[in-house]
């Protein structure tokens, strides 16, 4: 599994995130009302707006925000208009990092991001410095009978299917992801995470000593109000990230 996507599950799995819930819901609908005011409100012809609204559900976001969400976005309640965009930089040891922002408020959201790599140790790059790096994925991490999860998956149109502790990872074109997913419900595989991600072509080995630094820009990054998801390229033994998380 990718690095990053490997600590967000041990995050998960410890029920970080469940302290910052109501966080987690605001972005999450954020996100959804963003897709509805580019794409109509409708999810059968916006897939961008189909996959926030899945998102959402699989976070336990409650039925009535979603609808809010859309709603606001489509034109029904009156709502904020978004921009966007992606910052590109660095974490200590050369880590690569890019962090997509969803924002109301352009600067708010620049000085929070530089304030973060500023007390961190990062590196805030150009446009263009790292983005190259990653390449859009879906990513589905599922449990089940090694040959029912590989023939649901091959039969959704998965590229590459790998066995990562206890679950499988199943990458593929970000397209795909609803298949793969049908495929998968369908079989009655359990299905522990799927998303559209930004998966980075070549990682960059972090030691026990700056695993700590690395980890802490990436969560003070992501518990950012106007940032949506951060990315990045790390690769950190398996017993370390355990001892950090």
């Amino acid at each position: 599994m990718a690095g990053h996507s490997k600590w967000a599950n041990i995050k998960h799995r410890k029920g970080r995130q469940d302290a910052k819930r109501g966080k987690l819901f605001a972005k999450l609908t954020r996100a959804i009302e963003a897709a509805a005011r580019a794409g109509g409100g409708d999810p059968e012809g916006n897939a961008t707006l189909a996959t926030a609204i899945q998102k959402a559900k699989d976070a336990s976001v409650p039925k009535d925000n979603i609808e809010r969400a859309v709603a606001r976005g489509a034109g029904g309640v009156e709502g904020a208009e978004y921009e966007e965009f992606y910052y590109e930089g660095y974490a200590p040891g050369g880590v690569a990092l890019l962090i997509h922002v969803l924002t109301d408020n352009r600067n708010r959201a620049a000085s929070d991001v530089r304030a973060v790599f500023t007390r961190s140790g990062g590196s805030l790059g150009e446009p263009g410095s790292v983005g190259y790096l990653f390449e859009q994925r879906g990513l589905i991490l599922a449990s089940g009978d090694e040959d029912t999860v590989m023939m649901a998956a091959l039969e959704g149109g998965a590229d590459d299917i790998t066995e990562s502790g206890d679950q499988w990872e199943i990458v593929s074109a970000p397209g795909v992801l609803g298949a793969i997913r049908a495929e998968l419900e369908a079989a009655d595989i359990v299905i522990d995470q799927a998303e559209v991600t930004q998966m980075p072509s070549t990682s960059v080995p972090v030691d026990a000593a700056t695993a700590p630094k690395v980890l802490r820009i990436v969560d003070a990054l992501e518990d950012l109000d106007d940032v949506q998801a951060v990315y990045a390229n790390f690769d950190i033994p398996d017993e370390v990230l355990a001892e950090v998380g």
